[in-house]
């Protein structure tokens, strides 16, 4: 059995909101801050990464 890759989201906000984009068998609605000197995030439910756009092929 193979597991997917984690989804990667390319945001132009700081700040995110991540609940799982599967409706019913998402995850509870959680918001993330993005670290100005990382420029990412990973949703602590369903490992999304979301990039912030000036960061995108850097990270």
């Amino acid at each position: 059995m193979t597991i997917k890759a984690p989804e990667t989201r390319i945001v132009n906000t700081w700040r995110v909101a991540c609940d799982g984009s599967e409706g019913a068998l998402g995850h509870p609605r959680v918001w993330l801050q993005i670290p100005m000197d990382l420029g990412w995030v990973e949703c602590g439910y369903c490992d999304c990464k979301f990039v912030h756009v000036e960061y995108e092929g850097k990270v």
